[in-house]
This record gives structure tokens, C-alpha cells and sequence, in this order.
């Protein structure tokens, strides 16, 4: 049994529509019920709670010592299937409840039992004292805790590859896996992340964002915030776009906005706040309420869901939030935009109406995620968890999507399910010293619907709980830690054209040519800026070669008389094109991604050093 505690001022609530595992209300129960100074116990009956005697007891004495320490006048038993993925059937949660409220009574405090199984709205006012707040966790005779749990599941690991091939691998003696000596990415990722072998470096990519002015640490904010100087905006609002240009245009989904921060006193949002521990950021304001900043986009479109009405007819429903979230990391942690303590997720929901449409959103968001992890360029590993049935189950669909995206993956097979997905899967980004970071991911929800009264309306007229595909299209700060990693792999690091905020640098071989690289950019659908400065060309062009920049063109008497130009590619490769040719092939470079405006002034000179 799981149980939060709240000691109320108030508590209110009011039984709705019935569920398909609802008992029947008591003679003349009257629907809204209202209580003052009252300890209220929402409870959630676990599947291992089968010593209903044992189970009772061990929370009446708990409930009885709380009752007692706070001062409370009455206490309300609320079924609430909220806090826990290993739900009770129905026979079994009625009957622990009714033997913890004779328990309770027995002590002698007044006691009521909220109806098992149906819709309700409440409202709650919580006293907001040291004991008003309380988390509890029981089994018969001992607590236990989630730790406890896990360790009884079983996992066993497989290499499965697109070819179809499954071959098991000892995660104890990885290195005999000979398999993995054709897959480096595959193998870098479960070395830094299931082995835990890391070569303890600095991510380049660190003194990279600062030195390239895109990145940098704000001291006057917490550790793990960021500022975003003027390239580094670009970048993101690049990056912003094509996500959203994914979410909406290729998947589908509808957006939405939800508020940043939420109600820490409220039952669904504690629940959610719980599995994160002391990894959520909170604050109080003047009216002495306390909330917590998101650290998914789950809360308000859970909270927006459940308050809708949905059919059958509506279904799949997919909702995509660009939400800024907030984790409270700790701070040996913190690794430049690798890890840190606010950052921007965007996020898509897919609500279906079975198992069999579940899926096939899953697999529509992997293709798709795969696509956008080919289309940057970046090396990355798959990884997949699943509960032994649905793999048994679902192998064949896996190895479908392994074809899709033509590389390999890890997948660690469960006894059970621990969480509420029964299937889940990473797109981890191998960066530049071996170290893994995960990117986009889905999952397979098959629980939190009912938990969160997340239903919809069947053809049959009843009402069922929904399967949710959560997945996120990985971190916008992750994203760029990602290829800047990559980009340092190399001889010549360059970001992809699309993404970088100088695509083409004219430098004139005196002020004289100032003009006509003015006309010459004027001329050219790109982000092009000009080094006006005083230095010497040779002196520009290193410069530009420090900037990462994809071309650069000398423009002087030659040029201007000529109609080629030298345009000197990132790959070190110099080629003459024609004022047509260079525009055709700015084109292909640039074809189906979004376009950003030049982050600075287009005269060097007239730029600020944002850094020194």
C-alpha cells in the first residue's frame, strides 16, 4: 500500500461517473461529501498487498500515530490509484480498504471511506505545517521501499540487429561480446552507460560553446543555467523549429502550453513530484503556497486531458508542448549542456484507444526520430527496455524498426514491469570522448491513463482508460551538445549548413571591395557576413577558419572582373563557382530545414565581443 498523507483545513469531493470496476454506493450516500480539519489518506492498494489483515493493520497503526501527532478531528480513506504502477485488482483493493477503515475505527477516531472505483472531483486545502504533508509506503509487518522492489526483477540483455539476427550478451564480461566490434557506436554507449567505464575527460564541446560565443555560464543563476549569446539564440530557434516543424507537419499533433509551475499540495502533482525525489526545484510565494517547477510536460497536459471529453472518433490524439523544465541535478553532475538544471523539451503525446494503435504510434514516432537523428549527422546508439511479455509479443515489430533506421540496438528484456511503460526506448548520442547522452525516447505507457482518469468514450458507449505514447524529441541544449561533440570529432569541425550562424564569409582584400561584398551578399538567400576589419587576408581567413565557418570567398580586382568565385569549403577543398552555381548549391544545403535570419550585424566590424 501507498499512501500521501494530507492534513487539510478543508477537504471536499463529489463521485461522478462510475468506472467498470466500481462497487456500489451505500444506501442513500450522499454524492458531495465535505470535511474540516480532517487527515486525509489518499491510498493506492497494491498488487502485493494479499495479507489483507496484515496490510490493514500496519497502516491503521501508522494513520492512528499521524491522527494523533497533528491534532486532526476526523480522517477520510481515499482510494487513489495514483501512486503506484502495480495496482490491486478491484476485490482486493475493496477489501484492504474496508479493513483499514474498521482498523481505524476500531481505534476510535472517526473515520470515513471514500467509494472504490469512481470519477470524482475534489478540492483539498492543505494546512502546510512540518506533519501536513506525508508520504508512506507499507506492507504487512515491514515498509519496503522501491529499491526493495527492483531488485527482485530480473534482466537479461540482447544485440539485436537489422538483419534479424538476436544474439544474448553478458553484461558481466562484455568484453567477450565480439559482436559489438562491429557496432563502435553500440558498444561506446553500453561501455560509458550500462558499464560505467568512462574516461573521466572534459566534453570538448565546453570550451567549444564558449570560445564559438554560443554558450555560457550565467554565475548571477543557479548552477546548470545558461545564458544564449546572440549564435547560440540562432542555433536554438533553428533547432526550435525544426522540432516543431516534426511534431506538426510530419506526426501530426496538435499544440498546446501549460503553466511552468504547479500546486505542490495537490495529490496527482505529489505523486508525479515523488518518483523524482529531491531532483524537483520548489518554491513558496507570499500566500505561503508552495509549488514545483515542471520537470515534464506531463502535469498540466495530464491535468488539460483529463479535464476533456474525448471518443473514440478522436483517437489517436497527439499533443506536442515545447515545455521548459526544471531538474534539480546534483551538482557533481552538472556537465556543460550535457546535464543541467533547466533546459527545453520538446515533447509529443500520443493518446490511442488499444494496445494495437499504441504500437503503431510508437513506431511512427521512432521512424520519425530516427530521420531527424540521420538527417544532423550525429553518431548515436539505440537502446531498448521491455517487459519480457511484450517482447515475446512485439520482437518481430522491433527488428521492423531496426531495418528503418539500419543500425543495431541494445535491448535489456525485464521479468516485470517496474515503471509504468512496458516498452521504451533511447536514441543515445556518442560524443567526442566516448561518453553517451540520451536524445530522443518513447514509451510505451499502459497504466498512467486509468491512473490519472485519462478516458475516453468507445463505440460501445462505455468508457476506457487510454495507452499513452510518451516521447520527446530530446533537449534543445542536448541537441547542441550533441553536434558540437560531433563536430569536434574531426580534423575541421563544422556544424551542418542549416545550423551554422555564418554559413558564408566574403572577405574583401582591402576597404575598396567593402561594396562589392555588399552587392555580392545582397545576391545570396544565406546567412553571410563580411570581415571588414583591418587584418591582413590571411589573418581572415584563419579567423574564419576558427569560426567554424562552411565558405569562405575572397573577393578583390580578380573577382570582381571575373564572374567565378573561389568559394574555400569547410573541407579544406576550394572550388570556383559561378554566382549560379554558388546559389544552387546553397540551395541543396539549405532544402527542408528552417531558415534563420544572420544573428549579428553583417559587418564584423560593427560586432560586440561577447566574451573575451
Amino acid at each position: 500500500m501507498r499512501v500521501l498523507l494530507i492534513h487539510a483545513d478543508r477537504f471536499e469531493y463529489e463521485v461522478k461517473d462510475p468506472t467498470k470496476m466500481a462497487e456500489p454506493l451505500p444506501e442513500k450516500f450522499e454524492r458531495r461529501q465535505s470535511f474540516t480539519e480532517a487527515l486525509v489518506a489518499f491510498s493506492t492498494i497494491e498488487g502485493s498487498d494479499e495479507d489483507v489483515q496484515g496490510i490493514s493493520q500496519v497502516a491503521a497503526n501508522d494513520f492512528a500515530e499521524v491522527f494523533s501527532k497533528v491534532n486532526a478531528e476526523r480522517l477520510v480513506l481515499y482510494p487513489y490509484a495514483h501512486l503506484s504502477s502495480n495496482l490491486a485488482g478491484p476485490k482486493l483493493a475493496v477489501d484492504v480498504l474496508k479493513a483499514t477503515e474498521a482498523a481505524i475505527a476500531a481505534k476510535g477516531i472517526e473515520v470515513h471511506r471514500s467509494p472504490f472505483g469512481w470519477y470524482k472531483g475534489f478540492e483539498i486545502k492543505c494546512k502546510g505545517h512540518p506533519l501536513s504533508e506525508l508520504s508512506r509506503e507499507f506492507v504487512a509487518e515491514k515498509k519496503v521501499t522501491r529499491e526493495e522492489v527492483v531488485d527482485k526483477i530480473q534482466s537479461s540483455f540482447y544485440i539485436l540487429t537489422p538483419e534479424g539476427e538476436e544474439q544474448p550478451i553478458d553484461m558481466e564480461d562484455i568484453d567477450s561480446a565480439k559482436i559489438l566490434d562491429g557496432y563502435p557506436s553500440l558498444k561506446a554507449f553500453i561501455l560509458s552507460e550500462e558499464i560505467g567505464r568512462t574516461k573521466g575527460e572534459e566534453p570538448p564541446s565546453i570550451k567549444a560553446m564558449q570560445r564559438l560565443e554560443l554558450v555560457d555560464y550565467e554565475e548571477a543563476s543557479d548552477r546548470g543555467h545558461f545564458r544564449m549569446f546572440p549564435k547560440g539564440h540562432l542555433i536554438f530557434k533553428l533547432l526550435e523549429k525544426w522540432a516543431e516543424w516534426i511534431a506538426l507537419e510530419r506526426i501530426g499533433a496538435v499544440q498546446i502550453d501549460t503553466p511552468i509551475m504547479y500546486d505542490w499540495s495537490l495529490p496527482d502533482i505529489r505523486s508525479q513530484g515523488m518518483s523524482f525525489h529531491e531532483r524537483h526545484y520548489t518554491l513558496k510565494t507570499e500566500e505561503k503556497r508552495e509549488f514545483v517547477l515542471r520537470f515534464a510536460g506531463d502535469f498540466g497536459l495530464f491535468r488539460m486531458i483529463k479535464g476533456s471529453t474525448l471518443s473514440y472518433r478522436n483517437l489517436p490524439l497527439r499533443i506536442y508542448e515545447f515545455s521548459k523544465s526544471f531538474r534539480l541535478e546534483q551538482r557533481g553532475e552538472l556537465t556543460g549542456l550535457k546535464r543541467l538544471r533547466a533546459f527545453h523539451m520538446p515533447d509529443i503525446h500520443c493518446f490511442t484507444k488499444d494496445l494495437d494503435e499504441g504500437w503503431k504510434e510508437y513506431a511512427h514516432l521512432y521512424r520519425n526520430y530516427a530521420d531527424l537523428a540521420d538527417a544532423t549527422g550525429v553518431e548515436y546508439a539505440v537502446a531498448f527496455r521491455i517487459v519480457k511479455e511484450f517482447y515475446d509479443k512485439y520482437k518481430d515489430n522491433i527488428f521492423e524498426l531496426l531495418r528503418h533506421s539500419k543500425r543495431p540496438a541494445l535491448v535489456e528484456v525485464i521479468s516485470a514491469m517496474k515503471h509504468y511503460w512496458a516498452v521504451k526506448h533511447e536514441f543515445q548520442g556518442i560524443d567526442a570522448v566516448g561518453g553517451a547522452v540520451q536524445l530522443s525516447t518513447v514509451q510505451l505507457d499502459v497504466e498512467d491513463a486509468e491512473r490519472y482518469g485519462i478516458v475516453y468514450t468507445d463505440s460501445d458507449g462505455k468508457k476506457k482508460g487510454c495507452i499513452i505514447c510518451h516521447s520527446s524529441i530530446g533537449s534543445i541544449e542536448r541537441w547542441i551538445y550533441v553536434l558540437l561533440e560531433e563536430a569536434l570529432k574531426h580534423d575541421k569541425p563544422a556544424l551542418p549548413f542549416w545550423l551554422s550562424p555564418t554559413q558564408v564569409r566574403l572577405i574583401p582584400v582591402g576597404s575598396e571591395f567593402v561594396a562589392d561584398c555588399e552587392r555580392f551578399a545582397d545576391q545570396l538567400d544565406a546567412r553571410v557576413d563580411i570581415d571588414d576589419l583591418d587584418d591582413k587576408v590571411g589573418k581572415k581567413i584563419r579567423n574564419a577558419e576558427m569560426e567554424w565557418i562552411n565558405m569562405i570567398i575572397v573577393v578583390g580586382e580578380k573577382e570582381r572582373a571575373s564572374s567565378r568565385y573561389p568559394v574555400r569549403l569547410r573541407t579544406g577543398e576550394q572550388k570556383a563557382m559561378t554566382l549560379e552555381q554558388l546559389k544552387a548549391e546553397i540551395e541543396r544545403l539549405s532544402a527542408g530545414y528552417p531558415e534563420g535570419k544572420l544573428p549579428l550585424p553583417r559587418l564584423l566590424s560593427r560586432r560586440p565581443v561577447f566574451r573575451g
